[in-house]
């Protein structure tokens, strides 16, 4: 199989797959898998002394796990042209959320729409860790649009770079580190010691993709407040990343996210990102969805524009 094709066809064809199907609950999904052997590994680990390292062992035995499964199933296939494009694809389609993401936003700012705050409450706590009990239908929204910069950069961006530099097998490394610090990265006594390592990690695999979606969204949409936001606020997250893409995204909707919020009973303080406390309005959810579509697409063709330059530059020398 020819090398640029066996990068390019999997990545487009899974992309393809993302923007048709989405993320159908029925649907088996590797993350699932995922998070049945951080949860076996954590009942047996997270225990007497020492968390820290055994929380540390379990992420590295976890990442250098499916690294190898998927770098030898990968390998094992190549004999079968049609298998080998089959199973990539297939599993480039999971490794993006792109669509899911933008469908678990819209669903919750049309239920709030339709069916008023009590329902928009239920339907945001199945994307967003914080309390949602007590929020106003404003709060709904903040929420929803928070979530969806953040997560245009956990579940798309990070994956298609984690792609770009090591294929399939990059790119599932990145669903593994995401799912360990989503399941055991907290600063609770539970996970303090033992999902340190994890937290950390991720933050290291998140610290490029953060900053290129800002970047995108900043130049796609065209606006200075973004670029003037992503300065001024980005640093001023609780996380090393997430407040890039939530500045930039404050900054085009001119709108201030942040303030403080209720996660497991405890009000935590988070740093305010812009200044306007205006209202977000039902039909401005257009907009999210025009960024995370072209921040989507530019990043699939500028991955494979790279690619092709660089085969195109090392037969030159």
């Amino acid at each position: 199989m020819e090398p640029v094709l066996k990068f390019v066809l999997p990545l487009l064809l899974g992309y393809i797959a993302d923007l048709l199907l989405g993320d159908p609950r029925s649907w088996p999904h590797p993350v699932k898998g995922f998070g049945k052997l951080i949860q076996q590994g954590t009942r047996l680990l997270n225990r007497g002394a020492g968390r820290f390292w055994k929380g540390m062992l379990l992420t590295l035995l976890l990442c250098a796990g499916v690294v190898c499964f998927f770098y030898f199933a990968q390998k094992g296939l190549s004999q079968w042209p049609i298998a080998w494009y089959a199973f990539s694809t297939v599993f480039v389609f999971f490794a993006l959320a792109n669509k899911s993401l933008l469908q678990e936003g819209k669903a919750v700012f049309d239920i709030l729409h339709r069916q008023g705050v009590e329902a928009g409450r239920e339907r945001l706590s199945w994307i967003v860790g914080r309390d949602t009990t007590h929020l106003s239908p404003h709060q709904i929204r903040i929420a929803v649009m928070e979530s969806m910069s953040e997560n245009l950069s956990d579940g798309v961006v990070a994956p298609l770079c984690f792609y770009a530099v090591g294929g399939l097998p990059g790119m599932m490394l990145y669903k593994m580190i995401n799912t360990l610090d989503s399941m055991i990265g907290y600063k609770n006594e539970k996970y303090l010691y033992f999902g340190r390592f994890a937290a950390r990690l991720d933050d290291v695999a998140n610290y490029i993709p953060a900053r290129i979606t800002a970047l995108l969204m900043i130049l796609l949409y065209g606006s200075s407040r973004a670029w003037h936001f992503v300065v001024k606020y980005g640093s001023a997250h609780a996380s090393p990343n997430s407040g890039y893409p939530e500045a930039a995204l404050a900054g085009i909707l001119d709108c201030r996210f942040g303030g403080p919020n209720t996660y497991g009973g405890e009000v935590v303080h988070k740093p305010y990102i812009g200044e306007n406390e205006r209202s977000i309005e039902h039909d401005e959810f257009t907009k999210v969805m025009y960024l995370n579509h072209a921040v989507t697409f530019v990043m699939i063709i500028s991955i494979i524009a790279v690619k092709y330059y660089l085969v195109w530059y090392a037969q030159q020398q």
